[in-house]
């Protein structure tokens, strides 16, 4: 259990420390000059058959609230002190408000130097004491005075707090591991040495860890819990954790930094939050207001974006969204505080909602749908909840990552609900059984209302299709949704079209006949470079409107496309051609090639390579950028290609893989962007 004290500078809060543990909590030469705890202080109760009770001692002093606030997050249990002489003082205020935004709701209220009041005296502050709680966390905590210099209620408290440690919940080892950093420094011999609170998850030496939000690599070489050697730290324990890594330096971290588990860095300058604005503030809060806000050990400046058209008044609550002057590791339904510019005053606090939230329709009626669903705190209902809102699906691993659950933790959380997973890159994109259900068989719907309006078409576009469905995917992940649906066989991937199986576009008979008569001309030796409609035309002895209508007709069943105006090659021939592309991307120094290396391939010429290539361009195919050409392997399949292995999706330029030709997957969303869920539009109307 770690003991955080609170209280007016000079109520005794050090002494009181001392006083159980023996320890003096004023480690700075400064601090013993002047008698005041300026930065935080640690001491350690040994128990007797259990872990040590650790405590972290505040300063009092309004101009180091901020030093306060950074070791007051992750504290289990909270000494309330009370200087009997001076009674109820400004910060015993700003530190009440700051415990109750916080959510610490297990504590004593320690009415300290009792040797100095009378018994009516004592009575007269707890009545105070009872008159400035009401309404907060500390509302029915026990009053307990006591005396450090005479020793009197030391015992008393001492048994209490062992009571307490027996009674302090795990806070779940399970998870990802964090530990918000408070203090840096190097110990000769030793290194760089890290102390902070676990937040969530264990440590153990060997773990490789992250700095965030730099994301600078490191390892645990040793460590320390509750001020001893340990083979593991977890939630719950004051640790320090000795770093190595080549940039591992006392200059690269700070206070406000979280050591954790990679998988869960992902820092974050935006965030949706639920806000409570003190009753004591004299001003509502408007739009962009300026605040400094506080989370852990981190301090950063912010702005407050109202969700609403309404200020917030003093004593009202709202969800707001915060921009950050700085990216921030955070979890979901963490606690914060907001003080005021100056740092003068605590304003207000609650907890996060959304990490990932969008800068654009913030006030949408389905993002306040998301936010109730994200602001639940237990996460198989949350999850549950944001699948059953619009738009119906969201990120599993974002879900699992922004909440500090272990990869096993995420895996037990789908298994349980039997959720159906597609797996795209690093996303893993969830829905609920029933929805995916909907999602098929709307599927097999538009396709056979399709079918049955242009039964002379191969099947309908792909792109077309995703956006007449809903919930709208992502192209890259809509792919993997159709090879899902199409395991059954009811349904068919043909290229860049997709249809039933049971579907077959058909020429008619004399049709038949002329296609087949014309396929030669086509393919062959001269496939690369066929002839144009009018030369076909010439040697068919058809007319050029006969050849143009039944070449779009061949286009429209798949057969055959358009590259330029009246020139058609075999869709056959694509497909060969889209595999030359590919071989040559793999022959060339970046995989980014020339019109001209790309003409010597097929033996065309260059005007007519240059439309090939502009045709793959507009189908995204290729990618043009400054007469250097790269392959987009998620449109491969476009002309019948095999897609890419995940292995061999790589950038060109050695950087992370693109998704749909696009530079993240935040972009593929458009103007209404949805991190970690999906765009809410609805789906077209089918239109025949």
């Amino acid at each position: 259990m770690i003991v955080g004290t609170a209280g007016h500078i000079d109520h005794g809060k050090t002494a009181l420390v001392k006083a159980l543990t023996g320890v003096d909590g004023d480690r700075l030469r400064e601090e013993k000059a002047r008698g005041i705890t300026i930065d935080l202080g640690f001491a350690y109760l040994p128990i007797a058959g259990g872990r040590p009770i650790g405590f972290i001692d505040v300063p009092g002093h309004e101009r180091f609230v901020h030093t306060m606030l950074a070791g007051a997050s992750g504290i289990d249990f909270v000494l309330l002190a009370v200087a009997a002489d001076d009674g109820i003082m400004p910060q015993t205020l700003e530190h009440l408000a700051i415990l109750d935004l916080l959510g610490i709701r297990r504590g004593l209220v320690v009415v300290t130097k009792a040797d100095l009041a009378t018994p009516e005296r004592l009575e007269e502050i707890a009545v105070r004491v009872r008159a400035a709680t009401v309404g907060t966390v500390m509302e029915h905590a026990e009053i307990l005075p006591v005396s450090a210099l005479t020793g009197d209620g030391i015992v008393a408290l001492r048994e209490r707090l062992v009571i307490a440690a027996s009674d302090t919940m795990d806070r779940g080892a399970a998870a990802g591991f964090r530990l918000a950093v408070d203090r840096v420094f190097t110990l000769s011999g030793i290194g760089v040495v890290v102390t902070g609170t676990v937040l969530s998850g264990s440590v153990r030496p060997g773990d490789r860890v992250l700095i965030s939000p730099s994301g600078l690599q490191a390892r645990v070489r040793s460590l320390h819990a509750q001020n001893a050697p340990a083979e593991s730290g977890r939630a719950g324990d004051r640790c320090a954790l000795n770093l190595t890594g080549s940039e591992i330096s006392k200059d690269h971290i700070r206070r406000g930094d979280m050591v954790l588990d990679p998988e869960l860095h992902a820092p974050t300058d935006r965030i949706d939050a639920h806000m409570r604005l003190l009753p004591a503030e004299t001003k509502a809060v408007g739009q962009w207001f300026p605040v400094r806000l506080h989370h852990a050990a981190a301090e950063v400046g912010a702005r407050i974006v109202l969700l609403r058209d309404a200020a917030i008044q003093p004593g009202d609550e709202a969800d707001v969204q915060l921009v950050l002057d700085r990216p921030i590791a955070a979890a979901a339904l963490d606690r914060y505080v907001i003080r005021d510019v100056s740092a003068q005053r605590t304003i207000g606090g609650g907890r996060f909602v959304d990490l990932r939230p969008p800068a654009r329709r913030r006030r949408a009626p389905s993002r306040q749908a998301q936010r109730d669903a994200l602001a639940i705190d237990d996460p198989q209902a949350a999850l549950t909840a944001v699948l059953a809102a619009p738009p119906f699906v969201w990120d599993l691993s974002v879900f699992a990552r922004d909440r500090a659950l272990s990869a096993e933790q995420g895996t037990r959380l789908a298994e349980a609900l039997g959720l159906v997973t597609l797996e795209c890159r690093a996303a893993t994109i969830a829905m609920l059984p029933d929805r995916w259900r909907h999602f098929v068989l709307d599927v097999e719907r538009v396709l056979t209302e399709y079918h049955a309006a242009y039964p002379d078409v191969q099947g309908i576009g792909r792109e077309r299709l995703r956006m007449m469905l809903l919930p709208v995917l992502p192209a890259a992940v809509f792919v993997v949704a159709l090879q899902r649906v199409s395991q059954d066989d009811r349904v068919l991937l043909d290229g860049a079209f997709v249809r039933l199986a049971a579907h077959t576009a058909r020429l008619t008979p004399a049709d038949e006949v002329a296609w087949t008569a014309m396929v030669p001309l086509l393919g062959g030796e001269v496939r690369f470079r066929p002839p144009r409609v009018r030369d076909i035309a010439g040697v068919t002895g058809r007319s050029e409107g006969d050849v143009r209508r039944l070449l779009k007709l061949a286009g429209r069943m798949g057969l055959a496309d358009e590259v330029a105006h009246d020139h058609f090659f075999l869709r056959v021939t694509l497909r060969e051609m889209v595999g030359i592309v590919l071989a040559l991307t793999e022959a060339v120094p970046g995989g980014r090639f020339t019109a001209a290396q790309f003409r010597d391939r097929v033996a065309n010429g260059r005007k007519v390579a240059i439309q090939i290539l502009e045709f793959f361009d507009r189908h995204g195919v290729t990618v043009n950028r400054e007469e250097l050409r790269r392959i987009d392997p998620q449109r491969l399949d476009l002309f019948g290609q095999p897609m890419l292995s995940s292995a061999m999706r790589s950038s060109p330029d050695g950087g992370e893989p693109s998704l749909v030709g696009r530079s993240d997957f935040k972009s593929e969303w458009g103007s209404q962007t949805v991190p970690g869920g999906f765009d809410s539009r609805s789906p077209p109307p089918l239109s025949r």
